[in-house]
């Protein structure tokens, strides 16, 4: 039976000191323990942001993210959620389904329940990350449905960042698990991925155990799983804490909201997987902080409309925002949360915000939206501890690279590296190394090629962590220790 994670997980510390991929000292330089003490930054906003109004249901927003290879069945899972928990009824599933045999494409159409709705939603408007939602008993999820092949990988760091809760599908069809696993396919990039982006809780769905290769059978479930559960461990999820395997079929539904039947399955005797995340514990989310959210995407819609989720803090109807690192001043004109007009939102929810105040084209992905009296700090240069995961070659002074920070992507330049820092022990190293390589922690000065809105990882995980990418490989993970200018 799978064990769930322990009470009171707070989001804000879901960070990644407990990894084994990353030094269990997190301490910046020495030098910068004062700059700390006598840092401005908040962490409770100086005025008191007004309560959220009961504009909206009572439920807990959580963010689930499904990622996986292409193919594995993601977008199908998150259609027939949608259709079990009510949210697509029969005769539109019935439409997709005409439709998708006349494309001879019969078992896509689950997925286009997902994928159609994005596109009515948002007037045609598709964002690169498919967005929908379902209710169970106690929670409001928003599905953020990951594209799955290689090139799409960017996008999927957008939808990582802003997720709670990642399911990782992997298909049990022979040859298909194989494929996305070994090197070359994006099953073990997107779990890097979601670890690092804070995400602390993973259920890996083994999908398509009803295929005629597979036919439920608990030999090839467990080879999935044993093949998995070690890098899964490298990376840092803890198998008894945060880690929960479950089969499934996206197609037909078993293992989805209902058990998989004992004369089918006799060996699983665990719950569905609706029911489990229905049940785990809440997330104790920062709502008298100040207001921030990264911008995921912006459109025109008589007027300037920005996506994001809420890191932070409360907002309301008229209030006065700034979007940074521009300091524009805004006011809010309309909120929306998942497609509903509310008055106010807070913590952990996805809205859509009109703005007064700025044009669409003065926005981009990236910038954040924030309190007027507490803003998020901005800089160009920062010092990081950085944990190189994948790279043949040596790293030195000049190297460049593509940071994903939040929802924003930046050209970097490694600066300066200030140490190296032991894995086991967390001790730094007394002279400043000429390079680093693979597998090797260093603390660097990084200069980012503009303005960006980042913040102390031990402050604000969620504006702190960042991945590294380089010639489509992500290959390496950090955290922001100080920000210098």
């Amino acid at each position: 039976m799978p064990r769930m994670i322990r009470k009171n997980d707070p989001a804000d510390s879901w960070d990644v000191e407990d990894d084994p991929i990353i030094t269990p000292d997190d301490e910046e330089p020495d030098e910068a323990i004062e700059d700390v003490e006598n840092d401005t930054t908040p962490k409770v906003s100086k005025k008191k942001t007004p309560k959220v109004e009961e504009s909206r249901s009572k439920k807990e927003h959580i963010n689930v993210v499904f990622i996986g290879h292409v193919d594995a069945g993601k977008s199908t899972i998150g259609g027939q959620i949608m259709y079990l928990t009510g949210m697509v009824d029969k005769r539109t599933l019935e439409k997709y389904e005409r439709e998708a045999r006349e494309k001879s494409r019969e078992s896509w159409y689950l997925s286009w329940a997902l994928d159609t709705n994005q596109e009515e939603r948002d007037k045609g408007k598709t964002v690169e990350v498919g967005r929908a939602f379902f209710e169970t008993e106690r929670k409001h999820f928003t599905i953020l449905d990951a594209p799955g092949h290689k090139s799409f990988v960017p996008n999927m760091i957008g939808g990582a960042a802003q997720a709670d809760l990642a399911v990782l599908v992997i298909s049990a069809r022979k040859g298909e698990f194989e494929t996305g696993f070994d090197r070359g396919g994006q099953t073990r990039e997107h779990a890097m991925l979601a670890k690092t982006a804070g995400v602390k809780h993973l259920v890996v769905l083994v999908n398509k155990m009803d295929d005629p290769t597979v036919n439920w059978d608990e030999i090839r479930y467990n080879e999935c799983r044993d093949k998995i559960l070690p890098y899964l461990k490298k990376l840092g999820f803890n198998p008894s804490k945060d880690l929960t395997f479950m089969p499934c079929s996206g197609l037909g539904g078993a293992g989805l909201r209902d058990p998989v039947p004992a004369d089918i399955c006799p060996w699983y005797r665990g719950p569905a997987f609706i029911p489990f995340i229905d049940q785990l514990p809440s997330l104790n989310r920062n709502a008298d902080g100040p207001f921030i959210m990264p911008i995921v995407d912006k459109y025109k819609d008589m007027g300037t409309v920005v996506m994001g989720k809420v890191e932070s803090g409360t907002a309301r109807k008229g209030q006065n925002l700034l979007v940074m690192p521009n300091r524009t001043q805004v006011s809010v004109d309309q909120l929306f949360s998942d497609d509903e007009e509310v008055t106010s939102v807070g913590p952990g929810e996805n809205i859509k915000v009109k703005l007064k105040g700025i044009e669409e084209e003065d926005v981009s992905p990236g910038f954040v939206l924030c309190d007027a009296t507490n803003p998020i700090k901005t800089g160009k240069v920062f010092d990081a501890q950085v944990v190189i995961l994948e790279h043949k070659s040596i790293i030195c002074a000049g190297y460049s690279a593509v940071m994903h920070i939040h929802c924003a992507a930046e050209e970097i330049t490694v600066k300066a590296l200030i140490c190296l820092v032991d894995k086991k022990t967390g001790e730094k190293s007394k002279t400043r190394p000429r390079f680093v390589k693979q597998d090797q922690v260093a603390i660097m000065r990084i200069e980012c090629s503009g303005m960006i809105c980042l913040e102390q990882f031990k402050l604000f995980p969620q504006m702190g962590r960042f991945t590294l990418r380089d010639e489509n490989k992500t290959i390496a993970i950090g955290k922001v220790l100080k920000v210098i200018e």
